[in-house]
Order: C-alpha cells, then sequence, then structure tokens
C-alpha cells in the first residue's frame, strides 16, 4: 500500500462535490441499497425500524447518509495529508458506543461499503472508474477501521468495569 495520493484525493473529493448537490436522493438511495443488501439491517436505523418503507423526508435518515459520505471524504483528505485518519476523540468515542449499542459488528461495515460504492456509482455516471472505486474504498477502509478499534476498546473497558 503506497499511501494515498493526491489523484485519489481529488477523486474522492470531485465526486463528493458532484453529490452534494443531490443530498436528499443521494441519501435514500444510499438506504435503499443498504436494505437490499441486508435486510435485516432495518432494525439498526431507529428511522427505518417503524416503517414499511424507507422514509424520504427523514431528516435523522438524511443526517446519517451525509455523515457517513463526508466522513469517508475527510478521511481520504485526512490520509493523503497525513497518511492516516484522525478523527478527534469525541467523534470516535461516539461513533465506537453508538455502532457498539446498536450491535454492529465487521461485517456490517461491508454491507455499508458496499452501499456507499453502488450510490457513488449510480450518482457519478460517466465519471465512475476503477480508481475513483478503489479510492473511495480505502478511505472508507481506514475510517471504519478506527471506529471498529474503538468498538473492541470500548467493549474491553465495559467488560472489566
Amino acid at each position: 500500500m503506497g499511501g494515498f495520493t493526491e489523484e485519489q484525493e481529488a477523486l474522492v473529493k470531485t465526486s463528493w462535490e458532484s453529490m452534494k448537490q443531490n443530498v436528499p436522493e443521494l441519501s435514500l438511495r444510499f438506504f435503499s441499497t443498504i436494505l437490499e443488501i441486508a435486510p435485516a439491517a432495518k432494525g439498526m436505523f431507529s428511522f427505518l425500524k417503524d416503517s414499511d418503507e424507507i422514509p424520504h423526508n427523514n431528516p435523522r435518515l438524511k443526517a446519517h447518509a451525509i455523515k457517513v459520505f463526508k466522513m469517508t471524504c475527510e478521511a481520504a483528505i485526512q490520509l493523503r495529508e497525513k497518511g492516516e485518519v484522525v478523527i478527534s476523540e469525541n467523534t470516535l468515542k461516539n461513533l465506537g458506543s453508538v455502532h457498539l449499542k446498536k450491535g454492529v459488528i465487521d461485517p456490517h461495515f461491508e454491507v455499508v461499503k458496499e452501499a456507499l460504492l453502488r450510490t457513488i456509482k449510480e450518482a457519478v455516471g460517466e465519471q465512475w472508474s476503477e480508481e475513483m472505486e478503489k479510492a473511495w474504498s480505502e478511505a472508507y477502509d481506514q475510517l471504519a477501521a478506527a471506529i471498529k478499534a474503538e468498538m473492541k476498546e470500548e467493549s474491553a473497558a465495559a467488560a472489566t468495569i
């Protein structure tokens, strides 16, 4: 792994810039894809649990989708600048404990990654390339690794109380 390149960072940033224009549709597509891949994931999201369909105007659904995209994009920038993903301790702790409470396990991160990549692919159309997929994958993997590590720490800490 020869580090995250400037090209990779640019691919993530430009595709996110173009997708950002259409966040409501992007969010819906992202969550629809998650449920397509893993229908059981529905119970893990408070805003999906009690509804038969994906709520179109749910602000929490939008906020969650935006967070995933934005954090992955930020991860790409940090990988390029610092060679690693740096998340503030509070944010990381919060992400760790929320995901832990919801019962998120490693395979779930793969589902979200798959949904993320499919959503981007549909959203950017002609711009999509193997390089773009690689760049988003790498950024997401590093971000997920940071969250998973925090979850491990949290569950270890909980076990010792």
